[in-house]
């Protein structure tokens, strides 16, 4: 199918009445036929009845809008090249995307349509990357995961610290610091726990689908390779005691760094106007890519050794069928607190926010780069804050990754299966962004003492 044939539909949320997906689908609403470029959109999955009711809850306290709802299931590939004929851009909220997500990106893949979903496991990100990026790039059908929480906020994070490096500094390595709060209790959905559960039982396929691929060249950082550091490190500076967070956001950010390396200046759009290509050109020119990491932030000691006693359970019990089973069943317990099966209630969502803190460390002079283990003496510190990741932030993110790709589409690429930071970092998503409640700062810029 050709990708620019008119389509009945804007997009298709599927998977819209999931714990995630009702809160895109309310993010959505408030954009629909509201001087925006979304004119026309659906909401697809199993059950109708269920759809209905959960349009009913987004569009409180309005009467819900006459939206076709559309019967659609993972398992069924009919069903899901039936949407793609229907509309410019599939919103995938099914997961785990492990084991639902690969049917829609290949008829995506096969018919043209583009799509976004929220997905935060690196596996299945970099499985569609190996097996439909061709395929993508011949249909035109533009495909890009992790259009949430993770990882946006990695991407454009890191993007934000490393443009504050001009002149002759030279940066090295950031290290981004993951801090959740909440005036009540933190609570996830069981879709994100089991998620991480079925990572961890996959992890040995991971590295094995990594080894059998080609290597892709990498970024040439100037200065030493970071050392691995103390397991458990106090950054008094942010004022959090962390742990390294196993999260997609480091891999992604180093696919986005690769792709980056292949294409010194972006990748060009479908059909761009000259004024794009300069923009897009300068942006990536002021970029400069560097060694990446994320750790998870507590403010007491305490709170970190909780998350480490949950990786624990995690670890131990995820590599065998039992142990997994005993995690999926009483997620509350293994969790301690954190994730339960039906999500966390309206309230608990409303008070929580996070703070991603971005500390880049590299030099104040190319010279002091070039000698070999010299210690940097430059820190820039910047920092994304916004509200609740799963619900809110998540929602927030994809819907305007939504809206640029339907209003600048001639500015992207024509097709490909890539991370976000690649194709929306020379856009106007951190403005976006910044407009529905997710900031970027600069925190401070010093020398560090020897």
């Amino acid at each position: 199918m050709e990708p620019n044939v008119t389509k009945k539909f804007d997009l298709i949320i599927l998977g819209a009445s999931g714990f995630t997906g009702k809160y895109v689908l309310k993010q959505t609403l408030k954009f629909l036929n509201n001087q925006s470029s979304l004119n026309s959109i659906a909401i697809a999955g199993r059950n109708p009845t269920k759809l209905a009711q959960t349009l009913q809850w987004a569009s409180k306290p309005n009467p819900p809008p006459t939206l076709p709802i559309l019967t659609a299931d993972t398992t069924d590939p009919t069903s899901l090249r039936s949407l793609c004929s229907q509309t410019r851009l599939i919103l995938n909220c099914v997961g785990p995307f492990r084991l639902h997500g690969e049917p829609v990106v290949a008829a995506c893949a096969d018919s043209g349509c583009d799509y976004l979903d929220i997905c935060g496991e690196p596996e299945f990100m970099e499985r569609m990357e190996g097996n439909y990026h061709e395929r993508a790039v011949e249909s035109g059908s533009l495909v890009i995961s992790a259009c949430g929480f993770d990882s946006v906020p990695a991407e454009l994070g890191f993007l934000f610290n490393s443009v504050q490096w001009v002149g002759s500094e030279v940066l090295n390595r950031v290290e981004a610091y993951v801090s959740l709060e909440s005036e009540k209790r933190m609570v996830g959905n069981f879709a994100t726990y089991e998620s991480a559960v079925l990572g961890v039982a996959n992890a040995h396929n991971l590295q094995a689908f990594r080894r059998s691929r080609p290597r892709r060249p990498r970024p040439q950082i100037p200065g030493p390779s970071p050392s691995k550091g103390e397991t458990i490190e106090h950054q008094k500076k942010i004022g959090l005691w962390s742990v390294v967070l196993p999260s997609a956001d480091a891999s992604v950010v180093r696919r986005t760094l690769s792709t980056l390396t292949e294409n010194p200046n972006g990748l060009p759009g479908s059909n761009e106007s000259s004024e794009t290509v300069a923009k897009r050109e300068a942006f990536w020119s002021s970029v400069k890519p560097a060694h990446f990491g994320v750790k998870i932030g507590e403010k007491s000691l305490l709170g970190i050794l909780r998350i480490i006693m949950v990786g624990i359970f995690i670890g131990l019990l995820g590599n065998n069928s039992f142990g997994r089973r005993l995690l999926l069943k009483f997620p509350w317990l293994f969790s301690l607190g954190w994730f339960k099966k039906n999500g966390p209630t309206e309230e608990e969502v409303e008070s929580a926010s996070f703070k991603m803190w971005f500390v880049g460390r590299g030099y104040s002079n190319e010279s002091l780069a070039s000698q070999g283990n010299t210690k940097p003496d430059l820190e820039i510190v910047t920092r994304v804050t916004g509200p609740e990741i799963g619900y809110v932030a998540t929602p927030i993110i994809i819907v305007q990754c939504a809206l640029i790709l339907l209003s600048q589409r001639n500015n992207l690429p024509k097709g490909g299966v890539y991370p976000p930071g690649i194709v929306f970092g020379p856009t106007d998503l951190q403005q976006r962004l910044q407009q529905n409640g997710i900031s970027f700062d600069v925190v401070s810029k010093s020398t560090i003492s020897s």
